[in-house]
């Protein structure tokens, strides 16, 4: 299975409504295949307010907004591959590092989008565990072939008055503030190179024009 790029949901857009519907109908523009990464959101606290423990709360959310992200995709005519990262033990965690079996997920079958989750499999507890977005998307941008790898901007305006976005950091006067203001947060320390980018501006993938480059 050969994918073009990654784009991910940080916990921020995975509660927001009219991103997702946003994001979901600018993938069924595209005939390249992605990859789509997420982990939680706040859905993991109106879990915990039931009782559940925080880790199980995030395992639970995880699993529903995996299932919820295909349905929402279904509804814009996007054809996609639901799976958690533990499964078939994709995405295994050490104690050192996070690795991608990379041929396992080769064969899967030829879907225009694969969604997976950042559960993956610990081989010291030896079951399913939450792992960091960050460090999930710093090995599968590592393990596969892709592209490009594209975070969106958080501001909501961004999805209903188009906004200029610099095209790299080297032309942003106060990098701090740019990266406060529109930088998910789970991304603001790591050293991934990435896209930063609206979900209207991401339907005319591949063929982009406003965008941040962030670089390590």
């Amino acid at each position: 299975m050969s994918i073009d790029y990654i784009a991910i949901l940080d916990y921020e857009h995975l509660d927001n409504g009219l991103f997702l519907k946003t994001f979901a109908n600018a993938v069924a523009k595209h005939e390249q295949r992605g990859l789509i990464l997420h982990s939680d959101s706040q859905y993991t606290d109106r879990i915990m307010q039931t009782g559940v423990m925080r880790d199980d709360a995030r395992i639970r959310a995880i699993k529903d907004l995996n299932n919820r992200l295909i349905a929402l995709f279904a509804d814009e005519g996007v054809s996609a591959i639901g799976l958690n990262g533990y499964q078939r033990e994709l995405l295994t965690m050490t104690e050192n590092s996070i690795t991608v079996d990379v041929e396992q997920l080769h064969k899967l079958p030829h879907q225009p989008v694969l969604l997976l989750s950042t559960l993956v499999y610990s081989t010291e507890t030896q079951k399913p565990v939450s792992a960091s977005l960050a460090d999930v998307a710093v090995a599968l941008q590592s393990a596969l072939d892709v592209k490009q790898t594209f975070l969106f901007a958080r501001s909501d305006d961004a999805e209903i008055i188009k906004k200029e976005l610099p095209g790299s950091l080297d032309d942003v006067a106060d990098k701090e503030a740019f990266f406060q203001e529109n930088v998910p947060e789970e991304f603001r320390a790591t050293t991934m190179t990435s896209k930063l980018i609206s979900a209207n501006d991401f339907r005319n993938y591949p063929d982009l024009k406003n965008y941040t480059l962030l670089t390590k």
